[in-house]
């Protein structure tokens, strides 16, 4: 028989431990510290909701889990942080408990999968299980979609991530994005690489186009600089500031392109020797590169195109393949270099109202 329990402290380590149980070590991503401080309310970000976690128990073992996080001032609730045996009945019965607290807390649809908040993680990939995990990919297991679906959600957003081809030294220019990079250059725009020394007053010229340009994106919660400061403070660690470039006109920021090296799943648990040498050994001269975040003022447009022009140039030298991660589709962003795109994979977020 189920039986679906609400997290107390009691059961915090059947909530911690259970992913560990159904992803292989290579493929884990969790950020165990993350939800270590969600579940005691002392997160970053728990202030701006309540955040309550379930788990499905068949003959006193976890089969299943998920948490809802409310927001007071949203009628949309989020359900994330699942994991799950390929069971549909116990992700039912614990979904069903799942809808009655976030409807009898006054919500009327449930999105997910979010992990609490658009700044800790959301989406469910959908395809390509068999190949390895990238540096921030979202990881599930092949049946989690039609779990969601049997359930009754619906897919509200498609997102792509674009896998490029390896490239080389002397690998010709995209004639298209060529001109485009010297039409912003003429027109007096400097495009330029991030440095370590200035990082401190970047990161907070990022926050404040960001913040901008992300605010229509679905399940966005504002946040405050000094939050956003604390939630991406190890980008100063795993950085290779080449490989950040910024667009700047009137000594004003109005682009910008973040990539990061891969390091698969090598920093999500507690950071060791191990992981240090392998941090420090792929910082500066990794095989393959994640795409992670652009941005361009809208008063600017066209300057995406530069930066990835300047970004391509920064991959050709290293000889490397790359990955223009978590891209909501239609999106200008999804273009970009296409020429060297050799496959996509698929990335989805589910809706349920509550009826």
């Amino acid at each position: 028989m189920y039986l679906v329990k609400k997290v107390t402290e009691d059961e915090y380590e059947d909530f911690l431990n259970f992913p560990s149980r159904i992803h292989p070590q290579n493929e884990l991503m969790q950020k165990r510290s993350d939800e270590i401080a969600l579940l005691k309310n002392t997160h970053t970000l728990s202030k701006y909701f309540s955040f309550t976690a379930f788990l499905c128990y068949l003959d006193g073992k976890v089969v299943t889990r998920c948490a809802v996080t409310i927001y007071p001032y949203k009628e949309e609730a989020y359900l994330g942080f699942f994991d799950s045996e390929n069971d549909i009945e116990a992700v039912r019965v614990m979904i069903q408990a799942a809808e009655r607290y976030a409807r009898n807390n006054g919500a009327t649809k449930l999105t997910g999968p979010v992990d609490a908040s658009f700044w800790i993680g959301y989406r469910m990939k959908s395809d390509r299980f068999d190949e390895e995990r990238f540096f921030s990919e979202p990881y599930g297991k092949d049946y989690y979609p039609k779990l969601w679906q049997e359930c009754g959600y619906e897919v509200s957003q498609v997102y792509i991530s674009n896998i490029y081809k390896k490239l080389s030294k002397n690998e010709d220019d995209d004639e298209r994005y060529t001109k485009r990079y010297n039409h912003f250059v003429k027109k007096g725009y400097r495009i330029v690489s991030a440095k370590k020394k200035d990082w401190d007053k970047v990161i907070g010229e990022v926050y404040t186009l960001l913040i901008k340009l992300y605010s229509d994106f679905p399940v966005f919660s504002h946040i405050t600089e000094e939050e956003f400061r604390e939630m991406y403070k190890s980008l100063k660690m795993i950085l290779d500031y080449n490989m950040v470039k910024l667009g700047y006109k009137d000594n004003k920021l109005v682009g910008f392109f973040i990539c990061v090296p891969d390091y698969r799943n090598r920093l999500y648990g507690n950071i060791g020797i191990s992981e240090l040498i392998y941090l420090i050994k792929n910082r500066k001269k990794c095989d393959n590169y994640i795409l992670l975040y652009i941005g361009v003022d809208e008063k600017h447009l066209g300057l995406g195109s530069a930066l990835s022009q300047a970004m391509f140039r920064e991959l050709c030298k290293k000889e490397a393949s790359s990955i223009g991660a978590l891209i909501k589709k239609g999106k200008a962003s999804e273009k970009y270099i296409d020429k060297k795109i050799l496959y996509q994979r698929e990335y989805l977020l589910f809706e349920k109202k509550l009826l």
